[in-house]
């Protein structure tokens, strides 16, 4: 494998670090500037629907670039957002700082996608870009503990002085490995903005936006959740988190290989699973032990979605891949926004904590809605696989 897919993981790492480290860090957030949970929980909300909104506005401001300049552009950007994270002085600013750093998110994934793919063979292709996601995988398992940790000793401000210096090895790998002799993406991408059209493209995804919101509903109040209703030390909430992230881990693996098999069944179990443990985790949140076995057996269900997710709305929109890929991370973020913002409601409406994970089982019973419609509406057009 080249070592470009090496520096783009180390750029996903990075990326997907910044994203989800906040919500480890929430209740330091909360207490250093003086905002509610629920106020701090819009710092998630703002980093996507940045992301939502940016990633195609992104993809077709820089359309006249070359993609290795595209790349380092948002990785310079990137950092810029990340330095800001680190020095701001109030919420306002740390909202505008994770706003700026989001705006980078959506195109870099899409784009560099594109580009993994590219570096290899066609038989190699897929796992390119498993190399590439590698990276966002690891910031589940690894980087967020890690910050989370750092950010507790430190303060919340210094995972983010060390995101930033991440974001300078990047950018220098960037500017070293990629290769420069690629042509512009304008006319690619012109095409691609023309064929976004399909009831199935729009259904698949609908079904990636109610994933991601069943997910964040619950994430990103996990750690006020853990400490408060489960009774878990700054420490333990550490170390769910990194629990949380093998099961992550292991989910996409498994995952991988059941949408190989059957793409409908799959994405069905899948949400049907979210949904149960999600519901269950409203029980088993009061004691340490089953809190934890049923944290891990939920992330395992929520991640064995991601691939089967890919290949849906990568199937249906075969005829624009970098535009859908790129607008893919956008639904993703869309449903972090949403899940973000349906979990700080159901606090602002005076229901406690361990109510959180009702929201989330909910909005995964919507997603196994979309699933059905979506293979139901297009299977007389054989569009997919079955």
């Amino acid at each position: 494998m080249p070592v470009a897919l090496l520096v783009l993981a180390l750029s996903s790492f990075a990326i997907g670090t910044t994203e989800f480290v906040i919500m480890g860090l929430l209740p330091e957030v909360s207490t250093d500037l003086a905002i509610t949970i629920p106020q701090a929980g819009w710092l998630v909300t703002g980093y996507a629907l940045a992301v939502a909104i940016g990633a195609p506005i992104m993809a077709i401001s820089t359309s006249h670039l070359r993609q290795r300049t595209t790349l380092i552009f948002l990785m310079g950007l990137f950092i810029l957002g990340n330095l800001l994270c680190a020095i701001s002085p109030n919420y306002w600013v740390l909202m505008i700082a994770r706003v700026v750093t989001a705006l980078c998110h959506g195109a870099f994934f899409g784009i560099g996608s594109v580009v993994a793919a590219n570096l290899v063979t066609e038989d190699r292709k897929a796992r390119a870009l498993a190399l590439m996601f590698t990276g966002l995988t690891l910031a589940n398992v690894l980087g967020v503990p890690a910050g989370t940790a750092i950010g507790q000793a430190y303060g919340w401000r210094a995972p983010f002085w060390v995101v930033t210096l991440l974001g300078v090895a990047s950018i220098a790998g960037l500017m070293l490995v990629l290769p420069k002799g690629e042509e512009a993406r304008q006319r690619n991408l012109m095409h691609e903005v023309s064929a976004l059209r399909g009831s199935g493209l729009l259904l698949a995804l609908l079904t990636t936006v109610s994933f991601s919101s069943a997910m964040f509903a619950l994430f990103t109040y996990i750690a006020p959740l853990l400490r408060d209703v489960t009774g878990v030390s700054p420490d333990g909430v550490t170390w769910t988190l990194f629990l949380i992230g093998i099961g992550l881990t292991i989910g996409n693996l498994v995952g991988g290989k059941l949408a190989d098999w059957r793409l409908d069944a799959t994405l069905a179990g899948v949400f049907a699973a979210m949904a149960l443990t999600a519901a269950v985790f409203t029980l088993t949140s009061r004691a340490v032990v089953p809190a934890e076995i049923t944290l891990f057996i939920w992330a395992i269900a929520t991640f064995a979605a991601v691939p089967a997710l890919q290949i849906s709305v990568v199937t249906f929109g075969k005829d624009a891949p970098n535009l859908v890929s790129t607008i893919n991370i956008g639904a993703f973020n869309i449903g972090n926004a949403l899940g973000a913002w349906v979990g700080g409601t159901v606090l602002n409406r005076g229901y406690s904590l361990s109510e959180v994970p009702i929201a989330s089982a909910a909005m995964a019973v919507i997603g196994l809605v979309f699933v059905g419609l979506t293979f139901v509406t297009v299977r007389s057009k054989a569009t997919l696989p079955s």
